[in-house]
């Protein structure tokens, strides 16, 4: 019996992973197969290309689905199936923060890519304060952990921001 999880969200910066986890054709149907049944990183590979794969990476950063292992005839590999069969969205916020948190979710890549590498050149391989790397690129702390939220090489540990230790 699977059990039926729904991701209750009560920080509007949890949206970001949420509405870019659907913002190109293939990212939904990515979803949308790993929403149904346990899929193989190769079979999705195969059937949606590069593409398909960073989606399922992302997914998995962004703890959208669970995983294990399953035997096969070339070994072992790893499976992915959606962690949430729904979600719960309850939030409140300040005009100012929800229009950061959005303002992050449509960003063009090319945008966002100048920010990920700010904060990566800032993060270095110690990580840092985040209300450091706020001042110093002259962010709210909303857009900051924004952006940390999109991106699928950077991750909060506690107040600071870390390069995402795979």
């Amino acid at each position: 019996m699977q059990m039926k999880r729904i991701k209750v969200i009560n920080e509007p910066t949890e949206l970001v992973p949420i509405l870019r986890a659907v913002d190109t054709k293939v990212k939904r149907d990515v979803f949308k197969e790993v929403s149904q049944d346990w899929c193989t990183l190769k079979s999705i590979e195969e059937k949606y290309g590069e593409e398909g794969k960073e989606a399922l990476m992302f997914f998995e950063k962004m703890k959208l689905v669970e995983t294990k292992w399953e035997s096969g005839e070339a070994g072992s590999e790893k499976a992915y199936h959606s962690y949430y069969m729904s979600f719960h969205i309850n939030t409140s916020c300040p005009v100012l923060e929800i229009s950061d948190v959005l303002a992050v979710a449509v960003m063009s890549k090319k945008e966002f890519d100048k920010y990920e590498k700010k904060i990566e050149a800032l993060v270095g391989n110690e990580g840092k304060f985040a209300g450091d790397i706020a001042e110093e690129l002259g962010l709210s702390p909303t857009m900051l952990k924004a952006l940390v939220k999109r991106s699928a090489t950077l991750e909060y540990r506690g107040h600071r921001v870390e390069k995402l230790k795979c």
